[in-house]
C-alpha cells in the first residue's frame, strides 16, 4: 500500500504526520515500512538518520526520490507492507506521479485562510489523477489546530470548506503541541515519547480513520491474513507445477 502525505501548502506538518504514521505502522502494527522523501529540504531523511542512530528504536528505511517516481514506488510496494511518501509543499512531478499509484492521499491543512485557499487547486489535481488511479482515496486532515475553546469555530469552518469539494475530510485532527517538534528533533515519534499522551491519540486516530480500521490490532490481523493468503497462493502454484511436471 502506498500512502502519500502531501499538498500544495508548506508548513502544515506533512513530514511530521508522515513520520508519526510510519512509526504507528512499524511499531504498533508490526508492518514493514519504508519512507520516501521527495522534499529537497530532507526533513524526513534527517529524521530517519537521527532515528536509526538509536539502536533502541525500531528501524525504518528511507530513500530519496524525485521527479518521475511512479515505477520506483511500484517496485518498493512489492517489498514492503507500506510505502509512505513525504512530498514537499508544492505541486510538482513527484506529487502527481505518486498520486497516480497511491492507495491513500492524506493532505494536511491548517485552519488558516492561506491554507484553505489551496483546497480548490488540490481538488483539481486529485480529479486529474483519479482518471489514472480511480481507486485512490484522497483525504484532507486539519492539523496544528488551536486548543483554545474560543478558536474552535476555525476548525469547523476549515472542515466545512473542505466538504464543499468532493474530497473526504477526517474527523480526527491534530492540535498545536510542542511534543511534535520535540520528538522530531530526536528522531522519535510522539507515540514513543508519550504513548498514552494526547498527541499519540491524535496520530492513532488519523491513521486508523484514514485506513478505515478501529485500531492497530485490526491492521495486524489484516497483514497476517494477507501473508497467509500469499503463502497459500505460492503453495498452490508450486503444487500445480509439480503436477504439470509429473504429467
Amino acid at each position: 500500500m502506498i500512502i502519500l502525505v502531501g499538498g500544495e501548502k508548506g508548513g502544515s506538518g506533512k513530514s511530521c504526520l508522515a513520520q508519526n504514521i510510519a512509526v504507528f505502522l512499524a511499531a504498533e502494527c508490526r508492518a514493514s515500512v519504508i519512507m520516501v522523501d521527495c522534499d529537497p529540504q530532507r526533513t524526513t531523511s534527517d529524521w530517519i538518520h537521527a532515528r536509526n542512530n538509536n539502536p533502541d528504536l525500531p528501524s525504518i528505511n528511507c530513500v530519496q526520490l524525485y521527479g518521475k517516481i511512479r515505477n520506483d514506488l511500484l517496485s518498493l510496494e512489492q517489498h514492503y507492507d507500506y510505502v509512505i511518501v513525504d512530498c514537499g509543499g508544492q505541486d510538482n512531478l513527484a506529487l502527481r506521479a505518486t498520486m497516480s499509484v497511491a492507495s491513500h492521499v492524506l493532505m494536511p491543512l491548517r485552519p488558516k485562510r492561506r491554507d484553505l485557499k489551496t483546497v480548490s487547486h488540490m481538488d483539481d489535481i486529485v480529479a486529474t489523477c483519479m482518471m489514472i488511479n480511480p481507486k485512490m482515496r484522497a483525504t484532507f486532515v486539519i492539523t496544528q489546530c488551536p486548543s483554545l475553546p474560543n478558536q474552535a469555530n476555525r476548525i469547523f469552518e476549515a472542515k466545512d470548506v473542505c466538504k464543499t469539494y468532493d474530497i473526504n475530510v477526517l474527523d480526527a485532527i491534530t492540535y498545536s503541541r510542542n511534543i511534535y517538534d520535540d520528538s522530531e528533533e530526536s528522531g522519535l515519534s510522539v507515540l514513543e515519547i508519550e504513548p498514552k499522551g494526547k498527541a499519540a491519540g491524535e496520530i492513532r486516530g488519523i491513521a486508523c480513520e484514514m485506513l478505515q480500521v478501529t485500531n492497530a490490532t485490526e491492521v495486524r490481523n489484516q497483514l497476517a491474513e494477507k501473508q497467509m493468503n500469499k503463502m497459500r497462493g505460492n503453495y498452490g502454484s508450486g503444487r500445480s507445477q509439480e503436477k504439470l511436471y509429473a504429467v
